[in-house]
């Protein structure tokens, strides 16, 4: 995964008197007026993906493995207003994570961190250091992280990149060797010297071997890897992790979904997901670059950030709006505010 270095600033470093653009801010209100017209639409329901014309949701009950973006979005709306309506929402929807604390997914890390990390509630907490100690307690010694899982199906035994975001921090929090283990074996599977793969699937007889589905130009496998390191760096120490894996401008600041078809969809959510861990390793510029771009570009009038692809493969909501996509986009904008910090979710 190596590739050219990124020009400013030291991995880990961030700037708090740097000038903010002025499109910044009308950005992030945009945005999360966008989250109150989303709550009113799905009432009980969390958002999943939105049709670009109509811009109407479909949505999951319990809230799937996204299901922590939109309780984020609406602790982020919180904190912007200081409404007490908007701080009830926000409430209401990390309490209903509850019942993802014991299932057998390394999405939990998705689930319960973002969920969880911005809130300021006594049960938020508990609840966030309950989900921390059940990833520990799902940790496997022998293949030295939180096996992917069995809630969605599949082979139980798997190591998957989109395991490993937020499972680093929520995993920091109960037992940080194992969070260093977790991140480890991942960055030597998806990111070594061998196959390039972002999943892997563990047979006792062989070991570790490849698996083709999410694919070797799959866009949010890079982001999602870059995520896990930039929260590695600063909750671990473990700037060694984050050698070899300097960022490099793309020709196109936001991604195909996959780089085998460069003429296909863009991704905008995996752009979005790269901007804040270029926040977070202190590579502003280079983040505010991808942010203008998506600003500029991908969002609208109404604050929805378009061309999002869910599932290539699949056809699954190729150019859509994606819960996840506005939560690090608003997370971003938020960060450059001051709303929140690079470092608090």
């Amino acid at each position: 995964m190596s590739t050219a270095g990124a020009a400013e600033g030291p991995v880990g470093s961030t700037d708090t008197t740097a000038t903010v653009p002025g499109w910044v801010a009308p950005a992030l209100e945009s945005v999360l007026r966008r989250v109150a017209v989303t709550r009113t639409e799905v009432a009980d329901r969390f958002p999943l993906f939105a049709d670009p014309g109509t811009g109407r949701w479909t949505t999951t009950g319990r809230g799937s493995w996204t299901g922590g973006f939109w309780a984020g979005l609406l602790w982020l709306r919180a904190r912007h207003t200081g409404k007490q309506t908007d701080r009830e929402a926000a409430v209401r929807f990390t309490g209903r994570l509850t019942d993802w604390v014991d299932a057998d997914t390394a999405t939990r890390g998705l689930i319960l961190w973002y969920g969880t990390a911005l809130a300021d509630t006594p049960e938020a907490a508990a609840l966030r250091a309950r989900a921390a100690h059940a990833c520990r307690n799902a940790y496997d010694p022998g293949l030295g992280l939180v096996p992917w899982g069995s809630a969605f199906g599949g082979p139980r035994l798997l190591a998957r990149v989109d395991g490993v975001p937020g499972m680093v921090p929520l995993l920091a929090s109960a037992d940080p060797q194992a969070a260093r283990s977790h991140l480890r074996r991942h960055l030597e599977l998806c990111a070594g010297e061998g196959r390039f793969c972002w999943s892997w699937r563990y047979e006792a007889a062989v070991g570790w071997v490849p698996c083709d589905d999410p694919p070797p130009g799959w866009s949010r496998g890079r982001a999602w890897l870059w995520l896990a390191v930039a929260d590695a760096v600063h909750r671990l120490g473990t700037g060694d992790l984050a050698e070899g894996m300097s960022h490099s401008p793309r020709e196109q600041a936001v991604p195909p979904a996959d780089a085998a078809h460069p003429e296909g969809p863009v991704d905008t959510s995996a752009a979005a997901v790269t901007a804040v861990a270029l926040l977070k390793l202190g590579h502003r510029e280079q983040a505010l670059a991808l942010l203008d771009e998506l600003v500029g570009s991908q969002v609208t009038a109404d604050g929805r950030l378009l061309n999002g692809c869910y599932d290539l493969a699949s056809g699954t909501a190729t150019q859509h709006e994606l819960i996840w996509g506005d939560f690090f986009l608003a997370y971003a904008l938020a960060a450059l505010t001051g709303l929140v910090g690079p470092h608090d979710a």
